[in-house]
């Protein structure tokens, strides 16, 4: 079977590295792909948002899955664009992708399904969005209810913060017409946990306990970002308490959407808080997180194939007790451009990652690539996702490490404390 992937990051990169090494996959497409991705598949340039282009070219080479990666192409419909085309696609429908497109909808499913969440309030205008923050006491989040490729979350200490976030995203529009509207929520403490349930409408797979590090810096300081490394499994969370998450969050999630006439197909991933008072969702996903992807694919030992056809063709019951994930941990390391998550250069030459997947642990994953007259050069903001999967989570994290002391390009920057609070 051939398969189109669309999309051009590291997450993408993850998914056609594991798909290539089922049987039964022919010939893999990417869309637009990246300078990585072209080692694996066909790169094809066509945008990721350019829905009709795609499903034109998945008609012309007769692709028998299409699997969308980025949040934008769901949230924007591309799942009814090729279904309305007659082909198969796997992903949620844009209505039930607004579980991601809007902050406010979210939330407003999370408490007609009695799921624990932050205490929350949503603004469309930027005056009673301030009136409100000067009323409650900071630390307060800040929220841009639309996407923002993961950079519309603003977790404010003080008020004066809280009101630049304001001023940020519904004034200037920093994030565009993501800043439409606001929600503003209590503060949570606690470690937070990425959760992906694979679902078919009708039955859920829960994928293994994983974290991101959101924050730019090591310590969790600076900016958010859209993720700068994660670890599988996370130490500490019990069988027992991913279980109760998939009482407590993911069933009555499909079984409140199902209620309102929605059926999700494909990937809910919503992320936990693990507070004091137990685990609480602070935003849903509709898709695969990057970079949560790059580890899973690490340890996923089933055919990948398998559970995408399943997902889409509603026979996840009859694989649901057969799927297999290899024991031990993986790492993921981002490596990203110099100014990343604000302005950055691009076009800067990338050399060392044919020497840091010498060790047979570690895989790099590219994101923000491309080839220029023969050279791997800089493209975007997040650039590299250096894994490597270990026995233990300090062997894994040490793998990565490694390898990542052997890659090179001018301003590159990355945490040196990814997973660190587990291993304390």
């Amino acid at each position: 079977m051939d398969i189109l992937v669309v999309g051009s990051g590291a997450r993408e990169h993850a998914l056609l590295w594991k798909l290539k090494q089922s049987p039964r996959v022919g010939k893999l497409y990417a869309a637009p792909g990246n300078g990585g991705t072209n080692l694996l598949a066909e790169n094809v340039p066509i945008a990721v948002m350019e829905f009709e282009k795609l499903a034109a070219f998945a008609k012309e080479k007769g692709i028998g899955l299409t699997v969308p990666g980025p949040d934008d192409a769901f949230v924007g419909g591309i799942v009814d664009v090729f279904q309305a085309h007659g082909l198969r696609v796997w992903g949620p429908s844009k209505e039930a992708a607004q579980v991601e497109g809007s902050k406010a909808f979210s939330k407003q499913l999370m408490q007609d399904a009695q799921i624990p969440t932050a205490k929350f309030q949503v603004f469309t205008d930027p005056s009673s969005a301030l009136a409100y923050v000067r009323t409650h006491s900071a630390p307060i989040v800040v929220k841009a209810s639309g996407l923002a490729l993961g950079k519309g979350v603003y977790v404010c200490r003080t008020t004066e913060e809280a009101e630049q976030a304001i001023q940020e995203i519904m004034v200037d529009r920093t994030h565009k017409s993501a800043g439409d509207e606001v929600v503003i929520e209590e503060y949570l403490e606690g470690p937070e946990i990425s959760v992906h349930a694979l679902t078919d409408g009708s039955t859920h797979i829960l994928f293994p306990s994983s974290q991101d590090h959101k924050a730019a810096l090591d310590g969790d300081q600076g900016k958010n970002t859209g993720g700068m490394g994660t670890i599988a499994p996370v130490p500490g969370v019990a069988s027992d308490v991913m279980a109760g998450i998939g009482n407590q969050v993911v069933t009555p999630t499909f079984e409140t959407l199902k209620k309102r006439g929605v059926q999700f197909r494909g990937l809910l991933f919503p992320g936990l808080m693990m507070t004091a008072d137990g685990p609480k969702v602070l935003e849903y996903n509709a898709r695969f997180g990057d970079p949560e992807t790059q580890v899973y694919m690490r340890l996923l030992k089933t055919d990948l194939l398998d559970l995408l056809e399943a997902s889409t063709d509603g026979t996840l019951d009859a694989i649901r007790d057969s799927v297999e994930w290899h024991r031990g941990f993986a790492a993921n390391i981002v490596i990203a451009s110099g100014g990343y998550p604000d302005a950055y250069p691009t076009g800067l030459p990338i050399s060392g990652i044919a020497e840091a997947e010498q060790d047979e642990h570690v895989v790099v994953f590219q994101a923000g690539t491309r080839m220029d007259n023969g050279q791997l050069v800089t493209a975007g903001g997040r650039v590299l996702g250096v894994s490597a999967i270990g026995g233990t989570l300090k062997q894994a994290l040490d793998r990565a490490y490694t390898a990542v002391e052997k890659i090179h390009f001018e301003g590159m920057h990355f945490r040196r404390d990814i997973g660190a609070k587990s291993l304390l």
